[in-house]
């Protein structure tokens, strides 16, 4: 992910009607004015009352981002919108699943390796592993940076997940 000097990452959460043309509202926003997200994911929070929760890092200078959250507080199945990087601390978190090549004289090494990133084997074959890591979007890359000499197969990512540190709810 490639910040330009007058941008900032962001986080954003918002609290949404979990119904169909939301999440394409929401992402139609960014795209129609030409705003990048990073990551994105989604859940639903509350099946009783049918709310998801949209959560959502990007990239822009200060007043961008004002204004995107801004114009997400006007879409209309948007209940709440939080700009978790300035409103204080906040825990995040994004998930990678990582297949790696794994020679019998590596293995060990690979092993080692996974163990100290705090990375969990999934699975495991005669020529490769596959590991689990969550953790801060920055210590992913490192474990995948860490993992390529020793051959990826593949891998898949999850986007940022995030809530706000301290007792108050949403």
């Amino acid at each position: 992910m490639t910040i330009e000097k007058n941008e900032e990452r962001h986080v954003l959460a918002l609290l949404v009607d979990n119904e169909a043309g939301v999440l394409g509202r929401v992402v139609g926003l960014f795209s129609g004015r030409g705003y990048n997200i990073h990551s994105l994911t989604v859940s639903e929070v509350d099946k009783v009352k049918k709310l998801s929760r949209i959560t959502i890092s990007t990239s822009a200078p200060p007043a961008v981002i004002a204004h995107i959250v801004t114009l997400l507080e006007r879409i209309v199945p948007v209940h709440k919108v939080r700009d978790l990087t300035t409103e204080g601390a906040f825990v995040e978190r994004a998930l990678v699943l990582i297949k790696i090549k794994a020679k019998s004289e590596k293995r060990a090494e690979i092993l080692h390796l996974a163990d100290s990133f705090g990375a969990a084997e999934v699975d495991a074959t005669d020529k490769s592993f596959v590991f689990e890591l969550s953790d801060i979007p920055g210590k992913l890359d490192e474990f995948i940076e860490v993992m390529k000499p020793y051959g990826i197969i593949e891998y898949s990512r999850t986007g940022v997940t995030a809530l706000a540190r301290g007792s108050e709810d949403f």
